[in-house]
């Protein structure tokens, strides 16, 4: 399923202060990169931001849920998670939670 035009434009104007951000198709979705990073995943036209300990919580609170897909055996749960729906009218929130999920892909590269 494509992502849709009007999500990549939103993204590249409230994400601009992180870097170069580019939005790149896979898997039938699309990665979201900032200087060759990824740190987002769109699906179904759905943003996930990349977590780890250092960000994790947030999401929790917010009650949002991690990216799953069916693997061959079991659901496979990734380590991103679905961004909350009020962000995308919050500019300044967004690129707060976007620098923090870059933060969480740079010490997964690192560890």
């Amino acid at each position: 399923m494509a992502v849709s035009e009007s999500l990549r434009e939103l993204l590249h104007e409230q994400l601009a202060p992180l870097g170069h951000v580019t939005v790149r198709r896979m898997f039938g979705g699309a990665g979201v990169y900032c200087d060759g990073l990824m740190f987002g995943l769109i699906a179904r036209d759905t943003l996930y931001f990349k977590t780890d300990d250092g960000n994790r919580a947030a999401y929790e609170a917010e009650s949002m849920e991690p990216f799953t897909y069916e693997g061959k055996a079991k659901p496979i749960q990734m380590s991103y998670w679905r961004v909350p729906e009020r962000l995308f009218d919050e500019p300044e929130e967004l690129a707060e939670w976007a620098r923090a999920a870059l933060a969480a892909a740079r010490r997964a590269a690192a560890g």
